[in-house]
């Protein structure tokens, strides 16, 4: 028998296979925008800490809107993992990778996405146990050919590239066998948020969802 993963190297429990990398200004942003998203097909938000607003938006949807699988991102200090995880994260993310950070997930039993940008980086993360990282920046990491190299010597293990994917090319990612998702901003732009124009975010879910679920 197998014995059970821990918590913190599953993969989180979202469907969707892109992730809306999200910079909130306004906490009153999150519950409409996870609307708009969900209504977009997209089950997923990862709200970056690089805004003050960010902890207030996660607890927010983790409140008012439970069919959303929020994460936090851009968590790159050991102490925000028991912060996020307290909003009511319900993974999380983070540029990078750090033995403090490891074992404040590992505490806190919440599925967490290391980032990665080299092989060495990536040996190093399956040595802990993930099977599943972030691929970042994707763009200055070599893109789609460093995904195609480390699928070689690398091939059991997963990327979520994300840092110069768009809609124009995550089609190309998304197709790569070693990609289980990927992630961008242009799903939430900032004037749109600006403007709280909830259907135009629908509308670029649906635009990325229908071109993720034909790969």
């Amino acid at each position: 028998m197998n014995p059970v993963p821990h918590p913190t190297f599953s993969r989180p429990a979202f469907t969707s296979r892109v992730v809306p990398v999200i910079v909130i200004t306004h906490p009153n942003q999150a519950v409409p925008m996870a609307h708009a998203l969900l209504e977009g097909g997209i089950d997923v938000m990862e709200i970056t800490l690089r805004h003050a607003a960010g902890l207030p938006a996660i607890e927010l949807v983790a409140k008012h809107v439970p069919q959303m699988h929020v994460g936090a991102g851009t968590v790159t200090r050991a102490q925000e993992m028991a912060q996020v995880q307290a909003a009511g994260a319900r993974f999380a993310l983070s540029p990078g990778m750090s033995a403090a950070l490891v074992q404040a997930a590992m505490a806190s039993q919440m599925p967490f996405m290391p980032g990665v940008m080299t092989p060495g980086e990536v040996m190093a993360a399956r040595d802990y146990g993930f099977s599943l990282v972030k691929l970042f920046p994707a763009a200055q990491a070599g893109g789609l050919a460093m995904l195609k190299a480390l699928g070689g010597p690398l091939g059991d293990m997963q990327f979520c590239p994300t840092g110069g994917v768009s809609l124009a090319n995550m089609s190309e990612f998304l197709k790569q066998p070693n990609v289980a998702m990927v992630g961008g901003s242009w799903l939430t732009p900032v004037d749109v948020l600006e403007e709280g124009n909830w259907s135009e975010i629908t509308r670029l879910a649906r635009e990325a969802s229908d071109i993720a679920n034909h790969n």
